[in-house]
């Protein structure tokens, strides 16, 4: 599943290239699920309740894949403007209902922050009370820049 990056890190990523302006993110980033659309400017309803937390994903070469190819943990040499995750990516075990899932987002902190990317699930997903936790296996969450 690809997602698109939000006008918030568009934003950002300009002031940071062209104006000087810093950027600091923090040391892991967070997937949430959203049971409304999300889209560029953020928004949508983000799952609350029954257990429910983002999965935090570590900010690392062995966490993301480098450019040249899914699962390799060196920096990026390639050309596919590519990275996708290396490892499964958990959320909690439902232990009440979380709805029907048909978004994901990645933000910058655990609890509110800032929606840095988002995108659509390929199948929605209803998730129950006990159900096996939604995860994302590896190279299922990607993101390209160029190309």
């Amino acid at each position: 599943m690809a997602g698109a990056m939000t006008n918030y890190l568009e934003n950002k990523l300009l002031d940071f290239i062209f104006r000087g302006q810093g950027l600091i993110l923090p040391p892991a980033l967070y997937l949430g699920l959203f049971t409304t659309f999300t889209d560029e400017t953020g928004g949508g309803i983000e799952v609350t309740g029954g257990g429910y937390a983002r999965a935090s994903i570590p900010r690392s070469l062995e966490a993301w894949s480098g450019t040249q190819s899914p699962g390799t943990v060196t920096e990026s040499v390639g050309a596919s403007g590519r990275t996708s995750n290396n490892a499964v990516i958990q959320f909690p075990e439902p232990t009440g209902g979380w709805g029907v899932a048909v978004d994901f987002a990645v933000f910058d902190a655990q609890a509110g922050g800032n929606m840095l990317f988002y995108g659509r699930l390929a199948i929605p997903k209803s998730i129950n009370n006990g159900d096996v936790p939604p995860s994302f296996m590896p190279s299922d969450l990607a993101y390209q820049i160029d190309n």
